[in-house]
């Protein structure tokens, strides 16, 4: 996944089932010209779709496939701007360096559906000057999201309040913590 400019909006639908994830692409597909940016099982035996272009044809996108399977989601949402930063941090391609009060605070954001995980660290990324280094989506998690962000303390702390304005509401936060001053290790895979 890269963030291609003309990629303004991105949409997800996150479902129970991977029948109905397979109907749903296709509902997606056809209702708008998106570009599928992601469509795949993850843990539980749920499914995702991610679309991406143009705000109007998304939020097509993103209806249609609501329409075409009500009692098969999960979550889902619509970012008319997303942030560079969330496609950087799913494609793994973040480098941090790790030099002394580099990045004095990290943020972790633990979500329920991984729909609400890229929502989080979407509005984490515009919030505060913080560096997304991984959002990691629902393999090996049992389908939930997690989000990891660094940067100044003050900065980590505004953007998790902000990711987590985001998924609290619709009762999907796991958990949200922020460490003052982490251990070079905890970056090890990251550098």
């Amino acid at each position: 996944m890269n963030a291609n400019a003309q990629r303004q909006a991105v949409g997800m639908i996150e479902l129970t089932s991977v029948g109905i994830g397979h109907l749903v692409q296709d509902a997606m597909i056809k209702a708008a010209s998106v570009k599928i940016l992601l469509a795949r099982t993850i843990c539980s035996g749920k499914y995702i779709v991610i679309v991406g272009g143009d705000v109007a044809p998304v939020q097509a996108s993103v209806k249609a496939g609501l329409e075409a399977a009500p009692d098969g989601v999960i979550d889902h949402f619509v970012v008319a701007n997303a942030h560079p930063d969330v496609f950087k941090a799913m494609g793994q391609s973040v480098q941090l360096g790790v030099s002394a009060g580099e990045h004095p605070s990290v943020g972790i954001v633990e979500t329920f559906s991984s729909a609400s995980a890229l929502e989080a660290a979407d509005a984490a990324a515009k919030a505060a000057n913080i560096v997304i280094y991984k959002i990691h989506v629902a393999m090996a998690l049992g389908g939930k999201g997690l989000v990891l962000f660094a940067g100044p303390i003050a900065d980590c702390k505004a953007a998790l309040e902000a990711a987590t304005a985001v998924v609290k509401p619709k009762g999907l936060l796991v958990s949200a913590v922020t460490i003052p001053r982490p251990s070079r290790e905890l970056f090890v895979d990251y550098v």
